[in-house]
Formats: C-alpha cells, structure tokens, sequence
C-alpha cells in the first residue's frame, strides 16, 4: 500500500510540473475587442519570487515545529499513561511516532497542494482568460488589424507583438493561482492547528493564529486585483478551489487526529502471548484498534 501511495503522489508531482514548466498543455487563445478598457490597465513587471514559496515553507515550518513541540512535552510528561508506547512499522521499515506523524500530515498536505496547482493550471489553460494588463504586454498593430472600429473584435493568434512569455503567461488569469495556493495553505494549517493542539490556555491563541493565516491569504488575493494581476472573478474562484481542496484533504487529517487519539496511552503488546488459560493469541487474532490494520501496523514495546 505504501508503494501504491508514492506512485500515486509521484503522477501527481509529474502532472503538476508537465502543467507549469512546459508547453506540453497549449494555452487556448482568447480574442478580444479593439481598445477594450478591461485589458488596458498597466504592467507592474515581473512579480517577485522568493528561494522557498510562503505556501511551501510555512506549513511544513508550522507541521514540523508542532509535531515536536507535542512529542517533547509527552516524552517529558510525568503522566506515564498517556505517553505514545508504541513504533509504527509500515510496510517496509520501523517509524518513530514523531517521525510518522510529521510525514503523514506533511504527505497530506504536499498533494492537495499539487492538486490544487493541478485544477489551477487546468482551468487556466481551458479558458485562457485574459489578465487586466493583457492589451499592455500583447501590444497589437491596430492599425494593421483594422482597429478603427472600437468594437472590433480579434480573434488572431498572432495578433499581439510583445514578448512571447508575458503574453502567454497574460492570457492565463482565471483562476488565480495565488489565490488558491494561499487560502489551501491557510486553512489547512489552520484545522491542523485546531486538530492537533489541545492543551491548556489556547482557546484564543489557536483563533487569532488560524484567523491571521486566514487573512493573510485574503490580502494575497486583495494584492492580485489592486496591483491588475487579476480580476474579482479569477480571486474568487481561486478562493473556492483552494478552500476546497483544503477541507476536502482535512478529511484524512482528522482521521489521523482521532486515530492517535484513539492509540494514545495503549498498552504495548508483544505477539505471539499466551494468556493464563494457556490459550496462544497472534497478532491477526486481535481486532484492529481504530484505524490501524494489522496488515500493515503493529505494536511493539519501547523501554521506558
């Protein structure tokens, strides 16, 4: 089952990368009207880009640092009993709790964000809607294409004269990708954080934290319409792609939340055992506990 997920998170990747760094998918080209004021609007330049994208580093920064803050207060908590007593073996190696639980929840994470960027590029390259500033970076001969009339309408491919790259890049505008990477991070990070920390003394730490990734993922958007990157509609349909595929992919990390709230405290158990009537009891003799197969986890004891 592990090799089956990696292959599947493997498509993925290769999918997301086919769609953003080749011209394997061909952009469909959109016309326009002669002078049309919706298009017109100026070209900011290049948009700045960082090493590491926010969306990438920090969830995987906020995932990380809680996994062992969490791990570090239970492995140091006087309260034997609702320590984690256990190892994961998988289908091929041995797991740290720590270790399997940050890679879970960051595997997780890590495809709904390909499959966002995936639905992202999908719908750009079906529509080829164009950005506000398109006219600005096409600059087309008007007087070649017979522009005397404003309600003409263009429909040629190689109507414009400008730089190949910006006007390509121009013609994807709907949906805002930005806008769905940056509201997908947030509000998974944000049900991360309400799934997982449960202590004592965070019931407005958790809200303000959530609600300020929250807004800071609407800025992103409000940034995209003010600076003409995109239209009103390209920002929200971005909006509900992400927040979509976000409490879509939070299905599996509140299954994951209840599982080890489930196995937190449990008794380690060494197999093959007998008990005092003489019986010998197997691991596949013993139902599963919550979400965890015994196909493909068992429990083994961890010195205390």
């Amino acid at each position: 089952m592990l090799y089956f997920q990696l292959v599947i998170m493997a498509g993925t990747v290769m999918l997301a990368y086919y769609f953003e760094y080749t011209d394997t998918f061909n952009v469909h080209v959109q016309g326009f009207f002669c002078h049309d004021n919706a298009y017109t609007k100026p070209y900011l330049g290049p948009e700045e880009s960082s090493a590491i994208p926010p969306a990438i580093l920090v969830p995987c920064a906020t995932i990380t640092a809680t996994e062992s803050v969490l791990f570090l207060l239970q492995y140091i908590s006087e309260d034997l009993d609702n320590r984690e007593k256990i190892i994961v073996m998988g289908d091929c190696c041995y797991l740290n709790p720590l270790v399997r639980r940050t890679f879970r929840f960051l595997g997780v994470y890590a495809f709904g964000l390909f499959a966002t960027d995936i639905f992202v590029n999908a719908g750009q390259v079906v529509t080829g809607n164009l950005s506000p500033y398109f006219l600005t970076v096409c600059k087309p001969n008007y007087t070649a294409l017979g522009c005397q009339q404003a309600v003409r309408f263009i429909s040629q491919q190689e109507a414009c004269t400008g730089n190949g790259h910006d006007v390509t890049h121009a013609r994807k505008s709907f949906p805002s990708k930005e806008a769905a990477l940056s509201v997908y991070a947030a509000l998974y990070v944000s049900m991360y954080i309400t799934c997982r920390v449960k202590a004592k003394g965070t019931r407005l730490a958790k809200p303000m934290l959530s609600l300020g990734l929250v807004c800071l993922a609407f800025l992103t958007g409000i940034n995209r319409v003010v600076e003409y990157r995109n239209h009103w509609s390209d920002v929200i349909a971005g909006f509900i792609i992400g927040g979509a595929i976000a409490v879509f992919m939070v299905r599996d990390t509140t299954s994951l939340c209840s599982e080890l709230n489930t196995l937190k405290g449990t008794m380690p158990v060494v197999f093959p055992w007998v008990s005092e009537d003489g019986t010998q009891h197997t691991w596949d003799s013993v139902p599963a506990v919550g979400n965890v197969s015994p196909s493909t986890e068992r429990f083994v004891p961890i010195a205390r």
